[in-house]
């Protein structure tokens, strides 16, 4: 990032409700905390006491959310899902074979776009062989249209995010079989 699209964005996040804003891109990586960080730390504790809710606060987590959040309710659903979802996962088409296939993954925070408008076709879909260099999405972060380029070649075997979705930084967006 160049110093000047760092300005921007302190701008930008100083408009906002925002108490903290990181990113990553290769070894760059950028963290700002706004003065309501503080303020929201604070209230943390009260809002949340119990040790599993901090572990997931960092981003995720915004001032709006604890009200309807239920601490005691979430952990019983938690503890009550997981058997199920693992014996599901491996059974679910593309996830048994994921050793093989290589993932495209969102290097920031923001909204998917598979397209750059919704006129247009998507930038790659299943079956579309794809190069190094290729743009194969769009993440969208604080009004800034963002292409995601591929840094692998092969073909798109599974597209695992829905069309104008919210991405968190790393979450995998294609599955690509290398081979392919």
């Amino acid at each position: 990032m160049t110093f000047k699209e760092i300005q921007e964005l302190i701008k930008l996040i100083t408009k906002t409700n925002l108490t903290e804003f990181k990113v990553k891109n290769g070894d760059f990586e950028l963290s700002i905390r706004t003065d309501k960080y503080e303020k929201f730390k604070q209230q943390m504790p009260s809002v949340a006491p119990s040790p599993a809710p901090a572990q997931q606060a960092p981003i995720i987590q915004m001032p709006a959310v604890p009200p309807a959040y239920t601490p005691a309710a979430a952990p019983a659903a938690e503890q009550a899902s997981p058997p199920s979802q693992p014996e599901a996962k491996p059974e679910q088409p593309g996830d048994g074979d994921a050793g093989q296939y290589k993932e495209i993954r969102s290097p920031i925070v923001g909204t998917f776009y598979r397209s750059s408008s919704p006129e247009k076709p998507p930038y790659a879909k299943v079956g579309d062989s794809i190069e190094v260099g290729q743009v194969v999405c769009i993440v969208e972060a604080m009004k800034l249209f963002n292409e995601i380029e591929s840094e692998i070649s092969g073909k798109i075997v599974k597209v695992v995010v829905e069309d104008a979705q919210p991405v968190e930084y790393d979450q995998v967006l294609f599955l690509v079989d290398p081979k392919g």
